[in-house]
């Protein structure tokens, strides 16, 4: 009979965020030896990350890393709640996100590529992926440059780790209205920062469809150009984050609030797990 416990099996399939069966098997092939199950599940997971490449991941973690003049936000998606909340899965995020940081990166490709111990950040992760059993993905990666940040990372459940995280970048002292702003965009999800940053492609479509939707409603064509402004404006009101109504205060715009602020938005950054 092997030499180890149910209780053996509990800790090292909490330590790894491997499945009951899978860590069970390796300890026994491993005589109870902590380190060559971790080994064996090592050599299994990694033949097995080729045939997970085609999963969903809609489960994961958003981490975020301040260095002097820069945020550093990221998107690490696994496959599985479980995993998720794993504590080795969020040490993984942790290195991601410092190597991310470390090199500045702008893009997920080029956070893969970055250093990371003896190897790249996509080493990593592959290693790390091997031992967990499940598919790890490294979405999304943005750096944002600036004088001043706020970060807001929430958790929309208590047992889970942050799954949506925002990152302002900001000039002015006021950092609890900064914050707050953080907090609006993880709520109201802006698109763009102005509406000067919306596409004019974009503007255009909406413009279109509202008149579109107008003349089938039975607007009188005279009054067509005032109701589409509004519409467009009210389109604006959705997308960008300057022109939307402050979640704190509705008879607010966002830009009014940061102007009685004192403060200037000059970046943002919002992800969501799984969006």
């Amino acid at each position: 009979m092997a030499n180890f416990t149910i209780a053996d099996i509990k800790a090292l399939r909490e330590q790894l965020g491997t499945g009951m069966v899978d860590t069970k098997k390796a300890l026994e092939e491993a005589d109870g030896d902590v380190e060559k199950a971790v080994e064996i599940l090592r050599l299994k997971g990694a033949k097995g990350n080729a045939k997970r490449a085609d999963r969903s991941t809609s489960e994961g973690l958003v981490a975020a890393r301040e260095l002097p003049g820069q945020v550093t936000i990221i998107e690490l998606a696994c496959e599985t709640d479980f995993v998720a909340k794993n504590d080795r899965f969020i040490a993984l995020a942790d290195k991601v996100a410092d190597a991310a940081a470390t090199a500045g990166a702008e893009s997920a490709e080029a956070a893969l590529a970055a250093a990371a111990g003896d190897g790249t950040v996509e080493q990593l992760i592959s290693d790390e992926a091997a031992i967990i059993g499940e598919k790890v993905e490294l979405r999304r990666v943005r750096t944002l440059k600036g004088d001043h940040f706020a970060i807001y990372l929430h958790k929309t459940s208590k047992d889970l780790p942050p799954q949506i995280g925002v990152v302002v970048a900001y000039s002015g002292d006021d950092v609890e209205t900064a914050r707050s702003i953080a907090q609006h965009i993880s709520f109201a999800n802006p698109s763009y920062l102005s509406r000067e940053d919306v596409p004019a492609a974009e503007v255009d479509k909406e413009r279109e469809i509202v008149t579109a939707i107008s003349r089938e409603e039975g607007k009188p064509e005279a009054a067509l150009p005032k109701i589409v402004e509004g519409r467009v404006g009210a389109f604006f009101k959705q997308v960008a984050l300057l022109d939307q109504d402050y979640a704190k205060d509705n008879k607010l715009s966002v830009a009014q609030v940061t102007k009685d602020a004192g403060l200037t938005v000059t970046d943002f950054a919002r992800f969501k797990v799984g969006a």
